[in-house]
């Protein structure tokens, strides 16, 4: 498993991959200067560059998602959030015909290791306020604002 970090405009990202795969995208508080410089490394950089400049809508990125079928259902679900649009967790628990599983679609969300690439900050509270975040709700704040902002170009 390699682990290399990423600066992003909103925090430092670790990301955690193995065998061209990515496992993991996190938020982490430390300012951490290790980079690592491999293949895989410099293509998921890329890609997170080109996202944040606004110039990347979809990420190219092979993801390795380890969880219950459930919890792979929801995440798969959100990979068709489309880019600069938000959804409710009721909307994925319709969305993969399991309509009473809201609270679950949340705990599904929480569990995704792999923000902003399985865009978890698109999901929203069926009364439009932002809710749970895993890299704090000013986080995905941004990342919804940054998205609309590029929706159109």
């Amino acid at each position: 498993m390699n682990t290399g970090y990423y600066k992003s405009p909103i925090g430092v990202i670790e990301l955690i991959y193995e065998d061209d795969y990515l496992l993991g995208l996190n938020f982490v508080n430390e300012d951490k200067n290790l980079t690592n410089e491999d293949e895989f490394f410099k293509k998921c950089s890329n890609e997170l560059d080109e996202y944040f400049l606004g110039a990347r809508k979809t990420f190219s990125i092979n993801c390795k998602l380890n969880g219950t079928v459930f919890q792979k259902k929801v995440w798969q679900s959100l990979l068709k959030i489309p880019y600069g649009r938000t959804c409710s967790y009721k909307d994925i628990a319709l969305n993969i015909e399991n309509p009473k599983a809201v609270r679950a679609v949340g705990g599904a969300n929480n569990k995704n290791k792999i923000s902003i690439v399985i865009p978890c900050h698109r999901v929203i509270g069926s009364n439009g306020s932002l809710v749970g975040y895993g890299g704090d709700l000013w986080r995905k704040e941004w990342l919804l604002a940054h998205e609309k902002k590029y929706l159109d170009k």
